[in-house]
């Protein structure tokens, strides 16, 4: 036993069991009680995915509202992945932990790593990606950003939480390898790779057991087969019981009320060791976990002196999250080099003497139309526990105007009508998030239909009359920009999408702006993917995921050409919802109950799979430049002989040009499929991937690994993971779709 572990049970055989207890549920809704005779501080938690979440009191959801608890407002989960930078997950991390220790915080609530399964789900914003293996190398690096501040990250949700729709009961089945190979692996990469302090359980149950008291998932998975032995934290709320949560492998409960004495893990849980229903083992088991944490951290120990102090809003977080908000935007469509907005084409142009009867006339500067709410919206303060206090945050208007001053006319209307919150009380959405709503059950009654009557004829009218001012400023503008989207009344905790389409009326917006101007310039800002009937006429699309307080600074550059795009999709757009595999199969949105049916066929392994073409795949990114992906090498590279190929690695050797005029970055992607196989597997699985900056011209050399797990597959016989002999084939290119490179290999 190693000096450590002897401290912490010294700590614990000096406890009492009501002091014991006390350290396993909230005081406060983002603190648990410490021991003050003993040393042991409170522990103190905060919301945070995009940022340090602003200042709750202990007992009330209506935020503090002092001064100092604005904070950087990073980029979203899903910006961050459609970096593909691993550099750009690490430098995210360390700003979010300096924050949350310049904060006082010792827990941060991220990074959320749940799949994003269906386009629908309302925390799709909060997560990374379709793809386990691109999740796993993006949370890693992340994590350990976190925790070299001596914050511990809080890796969520723990598993298999795809919907918002009855999250807190539905029941996910999902087999056995679909679990090891889709929706763990990124977990279990958080705990091995990174060494994750902490790990919050998600609400659902999974294959019938509430994942708070869920034995196989808790026990037999994370502590045996993974052994972790971090702390594990309940989602707020998400814990049902006392005597069945105390006996499975959850450490800490929160939620939502304040009757925090009665919560399952407080005097519930002194009654049931009293009774002896509940082995008083079992809480030492979890105030150790806690402790030990707590000794990473060095909120206790030798180390407490030397404790980072952390800082938060500073300009060095600025220029960071700026870099990463530029890295984020993903140049879907340029039909004619359309982009970027060069200064030659913003030029101003000489006034003829027709046009001004004035030979010393100024000159005619050129006219930008910026259309669509998302121009002028701000999005930091939405989306459920994701919000935060942004020190500021740049719209698209202000970065275009800013970046343009006074030689261009820049004039902005909204577009598009959001009707207001007719419904708003004074309960806070997460005071009330326990409660199990079904909005529209009710039949509604003669005098609320002529409400809603009424209310639809002023959207309508609201509508119509944006929409014509939008227009007209189209028809008296040389270039049109729409910027459109989602905003967090979509893309929001505790709420999934009814449908993929775009709200408020703005396919029809959009379709009439491109009958004006078929040049028009299109920026879509949200969460996930949308149908957009007007794609075909589009020339240029450009999408930004939420990307923090830089990003209309961002948005900015890339449509200027200051900074070329290098962004890929983290995840498939499909043409239509129907084209999804939830859809096609009715497993999504379900209450009670759904089941996972398309097992290890989530994302592109679906699409590609059935043939179905998608409005844009997986890993999918356009530049200003343009590059060759060439001369792949393969090279098969064993340290020992071995007969079951465990130190196998394949070594890909390939070159890169940059063929183009701008100095730009590509990403490289490696794909393996395997040919024959005893089971069915995709036709081919992400396996690697490298981003390289090329200058004009230049010739870049890389080398990818694929290790012995990037052949393997997830026998439910074995339980491990094992690799077949026999013929894999290896896919390189820039996307899902467009692998040009490719080369067999055998393992025998």
């Amino acid at each position: 036993m190693d000096n450590s572990e002897k401290q912490i049970n010294e700590l614990i055989s000096g406890m009492t069991l009501e002091e014991k207890v006390a350290m396993l549920h909230g005081r406060g809704f983002f603190r648990t009680r410490g021991v003050e005779r003993l040393g042991i501080p409170e522990l103190v938690m905060s919301d945070g995915p995009m940022g340090v979440r602003n200042q709750f009191p202990d007992d009330c959801w209506i935020p503090i509202g002092n001064s100092d608890d604005y904070v950087s407002y990073l980029v979203s989960n899903s910006a961050l992945a459609a970096t593909w930078n691993t550099d750009r997950a690490y430098d995210s991390g360390r700003i979010l932990g300096e924050e949350a220790r310049g904060r006082g915080k010792d827990v941060i609530l991220a990074p959320g790593i749940n799949i994003k399964r269906d386009p629908l789900c309302g925390r799709s914003f909060e997560y990374m990606s379709e793809d386990p293996y691109l999740i796993s190398t993006m949370a890693v690096p992340f994590i350990e950003g976190v925790q070299e501040n001596d914050v511990a990250a809080c890796v969520k949700h723990f598993a298999a939480n795809n919907q918002e729709t009855d999250r807190l009961m539905v029941d996910t089945v999902v087999d056995e390898r679909t679990l090891q190979e889709i929706y763990f692996p990124a977990f279990r990469a958080a705990v091995e790779e990174a060494g994750v302090y902490s790990l919050m359980n998600a609400y659902n149950k999974l294959n019938g057991f509430h994942c708070s008291e869920n034995k196989t998932l808790l026990d037999e998975i994370l502590r045996d087969k993974w052994k972790y032995d971090g702390t594990v934290i309940s989602d707020w709320g998400s814990v049902h019981t006392t005597e069945e949560a105390a006996q499975t492998s959850i450490d800490i409960e929160m939620s939502v009320t304040t009757d925090f004495d009665e919560y399952y893990f407080a005097a519930p849980l002194i009654k049931a060791v009293r009774d002896g229903k509940v082995p008083e083992a079992c809480i030492d088991a979890k105030v150790r976990n806690i402790l030990r944490m707590m000794l990473r951290l060095k909120m206790i120990g030798n180390d407490a002196l030397s404790r980072k102090q952390g800082v938060y809003d500073t300009e060095e977080h600025r220029r960071v999250i700026l870099a990463a908000a530029r890295e984020s935007i993903v140049l879907l469509k340029n039909e004619g080099n359309m982009l970027p907005l060069t200064m030659d084409k913003l030029k101003m142009t000489k006034v003829s003497l027709a046009e001004s009867h004035n030979e010393i006339a100024a000159p005619r500067k050129k006219k930008i139309a910026v259309i669509g709410k998302n121009a002028e919206c701000r999005h930091a303060a939405g989306g459920g526990s994701a919000e935060i206090k942004a020190l500021y945050e740049i719209s698209p208007l202000l970065g275009l105007k800013s970046a343009l001053g006074g030689n261009v006319e820049i004039t902005y209307a909204q577009g598009y009508y959001i009707p207001g919150d007719k419904d708003v009380n004074e309960v806070n959405w997460q005071e009330a998030s326990l409660e199990r709503r079904i909005m529209g059950e009710e039949a509604p009654t003669a005098v609320q239909s002529e409400e809603q009557r009424k209310l639809r004829e002023e959207i309508n009218a609201n509508r119509l009359k944006l929409k014509n001012e939008a227009c007209d400023l189209a028809r008296q503008s040389d270039i049109v920009i729409y910027v459109g989207g989602l905003n967090h009344d979509y893309d929001v905790e505790g709420r999934d999408r009814a449908d993929m389409r775009l709200p408020y009326g703005q396919d029809e917006l959009i379709s009439e702006l491109l009958d004006i101007n078929q040049d028009t310039i299109i920026v879509m800002v949200a969460g996930s993917a949308v149908e957009m009937p007007w794609l075909n006429r589009a020339k240029a699309l450009v999408w930004c995921y939420y990307s923090g307080m830089e990003a209309g600074t961002a948005l900015s550059d890339i449509l200027l050409g200051r900074v070329n795009p290098s962004a890929k999709l983290p995840e498939t757009f499909p043409a239509v919802y129907d084209d999804t595999v939830t859809a096609k199969n009715g497993e999504f949105g379900k209450e009670k109950s759904i089941e996972y049916k398309e097992g290890i066929f989530v994302g592109y392994r679906y699409y590609e799979k059935e043939g179905i073409k998608p409005a844009f795949p997986f890993g999918y990114g356009l530049s200003y430049t343009s590059f060759n992906i060439e001369e792949m090498k393969l090279d098969m590279v064993s340290d020992s002989i071995s007969s079951d190929l465990s130190d196998i690695c394949v070594k890909i050797n390939v070159l890169v040009k940059n063929t183009g005029a701008m100095a730009g970055a590509e990403v490289v992607q490696c794909y393996v499929s395997d040919c024959e196989c005893s089971v069915e597997r995709p036709l081919k699985e992400l396996k690697a991937y490298k981003k390289i900056f090329l200058q004009p011209g230049e010739t870049g050399r890389l080398e990818i690994e694929l290790p012995y797990s990037a052949f393997a597959f997830y026998d439910i016989n074995s339980k491990e993971f094992v690799v077949e002999p026999g013929k894999f084939v290896i896919y390189t290119g820039n996307s899902s779709d467009n692998c040009r490179l490719s080369e067999e290999i055998r393992l025998i």
